[in-house]
């Protein structure tokens, strides 16, 4: 085991932080998280396992008590998807963390940025994910830089674009840069591997090392591969006009994802992301990266066995202030409701988690029996499965014309609609703790169009949807409090 004992994870929220932390505890050190709403970690497996400090890089707020005796820290902060000016964002971020780690005596600090020769004219995506890795060099502490390309794995962003790429167009426009861009993927198993494996290698203290599977393609090829192993076969046509913020609003019409996410990503095609040398290979002998094919398959085979640890979703759907708030987010149309319940985060759970089977849908009965009547004459299940207990549930199991796809106990379920839709639906109760007394109630659905019927759909029957859903969370707050 290694000297470090007192680890700190910021990005905790994020796709690589939230599967970090679980293998650093397995491994024996003690980890604290810097989240600026530490609400959001609640209820993770391994939550009560670490200690939760409240802060915020970019407002330099919480950071001497989350960097208190700690002798490594591991940035993996990024504001791509929060801020049009990202750039400045995090040079500041990283600064104000830098100067607080110098100041608590940080030993170490491991860093995962961005694949990109140096000397090239760089996206400003990669350019700002190695300005951060210097930034932090700077500081005078030993840090280890990754830098690493696309990471394939169920529910990373990189992976979900090809995803629904293949999954939803039968022809693909292909740009130059798909056919002439090389990268060299990396599957989210190898980078955890080499961002917990480095701790215990000194040799590895101020150096920058990159980071790859064990197999080059050009970008084109990644879509193909992908359809190949989901059956699928994609026809690609020469589309010669390119302009990312452009095919950053298509691509985002056909999935759930944000432009804003996906715009400087499809900057960054124009630079190749391959390793220049074999560093990590001989640093690191016991890690054999796996090939793109290999990874693609481990992460389709999460998303069936509904094994998905984090996803990009989990940073970019912020708490809103408001009590209600409807978003049309690039694709994912969502309606997302609060409410403070008079009740401690436990009972709201057993309220909510109770909801359905004999004990119908709390509000609007009648409008839930009728879709189910809907749903029975168009071919569907309509209701006749009810639940398996009446206040116990499982991850997995049926909930009337629902699957129960997440279970958080004492804080979260999702339920994923079975009932036929012209588009994918989600509905999600969560219980936020507050104080001892008092949580708050958060009631969010998902609504993923298939063509321009899903859309029709959601439109037309929003209003009778926001009856619903408004009457709906007063209830359970109702019950709650009772």
């Amino acid at each position: 085991m290694a000297d470090v004992k007192k680890i700190l994870v910021t990005g905790a929220t994020g796709y690589v932080g939230g599967r970090l932390i679980p293998r650093l505890i397995e491994k024996g050190y003690f980890v604290r998280c810097l989240a600026r709403q530490p609400e959001h970690l609640y209820g993770r497996t391994w939550s009560e396992k670490t200690e939760i400090v409240r802060g915020d890089v970019f407002e330099n707020q919480g950071l001497a008590e989350a960097l208190s005796g700690v002798e490594a820290a591991y940035y993996l902060i990024h504001s791509m998807a929060e801020k049009p000016d990202f750039e400045e964002h995090e040079k500041i971020s990283a600064e104000n963390f830098a100067g607080a780690a110098v100041q608590a005596g940080v030993r170490r600090i491991i860093y995962l940025g961005g694949l990109g020769r140096e000397g090239e004219e760089l996206s400003q995506h990669l350019r700002s994910r190695q300005r951060v890795g210097q930034i932090l060099k700077d500081s005078g502490i030993p840090a280890t830089e990754f830098r690493a390309g696309i990471v394939v794995g169920s529910g990373s962003v990189s992976f979900e674009i090809i995803r629904y790429l293949v999954e939803r167009l039968p022809f693909i426009p292909c740009c130059k840069h798909l056919t002439e861009t090389k990268c060299q993927p990396i599957a989210i198993r190898d980078v955890l591997s080499y961002l917990v494996n480095c701790l215990e290698k000194k040799e590895s203290e101020n150096k920058i090392i990159e980071i790859g599977g064990s197999s080059i393609h050009p970008y084109k090829e990644l879509l193909r591969i992908y359809g190949e192993i989901r059956n699928l076969k994609p026809k690609f046509f020469d589309f010669h006009f390119w302009s990312p913020k452009m095919h950053a609003k298509f691509i985002s019409m056909i999935t759930p994802i944000p432009s804003i996410f996906i715009a400087p990503l499809l900057e960054s095609l124009a630079n190749d992301v391959v390793c220049g040398n074999d560093s990590a290979l001989k640093m690191f002998p016991g890690i054999k990266p796996l090939d793109y094919r290999t990874a693609v398959q481990y992460g389709l085979k999460r998303i069936v066995e509904n094994a998905v640890e984090t996803a990009w979703t989990m940073a970019v759907m912020p708490m809103h202030k408001e009590p209600y708030v409807f978003v049309d987010k690039e694709g994912l149309s969502i309606d997302d409701r609060f409410v403070e319940v008079r009740a401690p985060a436990e009972k709201v759970f057993k309220t909510f988690s109770g909801i359905g089977g004999d004990k119908g849908w709390f509000y609007a009965g009648f409008l839930w029996s009728l879709r189910a009547l809907i749903d029975r004459l168009t071919g569907g299940i309509g209701m006749r499965r009810g639940r398996r207990h009446p206040d116990i549930i499982h991850q997995g199991e049926p909930l009337d014309f629902w699957r129960v796809e997440r279970v958080v106990p004492n804080r979260l379920i999702l339920l994923r609609a079975e009932m036929n839709l012209p588009g994918k639906g989600w509905l999600q109760f969560e219980s936020i703790p507050k104080d001892g007394k008092t949580s708050i109630l958060r009631q969010t659905a998902y609504f993923e169009p298939r063509g321009l019927f899903g859309y029709l759909y959601w439109y037309l029957l929003y209003p009778i949807h926001r009856i619903v859903f408004s009457g709906l969370i007063k209830e359970l707050k109702t019950r709650s409090q009772s």
